[in-house]
């Protein structure tokens, strides 16, 4: 895939072609069971072999210079043509707070569909169900000047992709990927799978809203005003019933791109810039899966800041 003509298409295009893509990103999405190249979908969670090479993003809200950024910058897109087991995980909220959403939106699912068995497109809590939505939710405003008299259509049909993401990347002995953070509720990787709309949604809101805070061991109520905090004990106990050793997270704003909690044991990445955040750096993860490691800190020399 030639990138610069990829991002001028995404610029370029019409309500009824993004409609089509959205339509066909979703009915794929909906069709994914079982294995998949090096990916295992389990309801809604990707179960990903410890193989190969992964690049991880965080938070786009509709940041598609930084997009176009990383992927130019990591050269991922032709490590994705030649290797079977190079794998691209954005880690949820797309949309809102950002001009070009439409475009991040065309551009995520474009590379969906190009690249099936490598793109993982994880669920964040601005791709909630209704009752769970982040504020302020002005992606309807954004499809308004994108697509005019269009937008209710092309916006209809990104809600009905919202459910067909994932919840979570489980990569076994080394990793849990999500948008927001854990929860004591999580006995067995089998509740991630299972959360959901109308079944265990106070496990999918912990999924997409929680975050870790330090000096704290259990739960504590979010100024979010949804959701939770999370302190280090929740954090060792749900990492030990799944036998991984870090979670890998967005969710959060960082002013220089990534930060670090719970001892080495949670690494949040924000990969936008820019308004309304100002922060001065994004940031992105780029590293072997093979290699096994059990601190954020033995991460660091991958994670790459721009």
């Amino acid at each position: 895939m030639d990138l610069p003509s990829f991002i001028e298409e995404a610029l370029s295009i019409q309500s009824n072609d993004f409609i089509e893509i959205v339509e066909k990103a979703t009915y794929l999405l909906q069709k994914e069971n079982g294995q998949i190249g090096n990916l295992t979908i389990i309801n809604r969670l990707v179960k990903l072999e410890p193989l190969g090479e992964a690049l991880v993003i965080g938070d786009l809200h509709g940041d598609l210079e930084s997009l176009t950024f990383i992927l130019q910058t990591s050269r991922f897109l032709k490590k994705m043509e030649k290797a079977k087991d190079a794998t691209l995980i954005f880690l949820g909220d797309y949309g809102d707070r950002g001009e070009k959403s439409p475009e991040i939106y065309y551009s995520l699912l474009k590379l969906k569909l190009a690249y099936p068995k490598h793109v993982v497109l994880l669920r964040g809590n601005h791709e909630a169900p209704k009752d769970l939505l982040g504020e302020p939710h002005d992606l309807p405003l954004q499809f308004q000047r994108r697509f005019g008299e269009d937008w209710q259509a092309t916006y209809a049909k990104i809600l009905e992709l919202h459910a067909c993401l994932y919840n979570a990347v489980y990569v076994p002995d080394r990793y849990l990927m999500v948008h927001g953070g854990l929860s004591p509720e999580i006995k067995s990787i089998q509740d991630i799978a299972e959360a959901k709309e109308n079944q265990n949604e106070s496990l999918l809101e912990n999924l997409l809203w929680n975050d870790p805070v330090e000096d704290l061991q259990g739960l504590s109520f979010s100024p979010r005003g949804i959701g939770k905090l999370f302190g280090k004990k929740v954090t060792e106990e749900v990492l030990r019933r799944l036998q991984v050793k870090i979670l890998i997270r967005g969710h959060e704003a960082n002013n220089e791109g990534f930060k670090i909690n719970h001892d080495g044991k949670v690494l949040t990445l924000f990969s936008r810039k820019g308004a309304p955040y100002y922060n001065r750096f994004g940031a992105y993860l780029q590293m072997p899966l093979n290699e096994k490691f059990e601190n954020v800190t033995q991460l660091c020399s991958f994670i790459h800041t721009f």
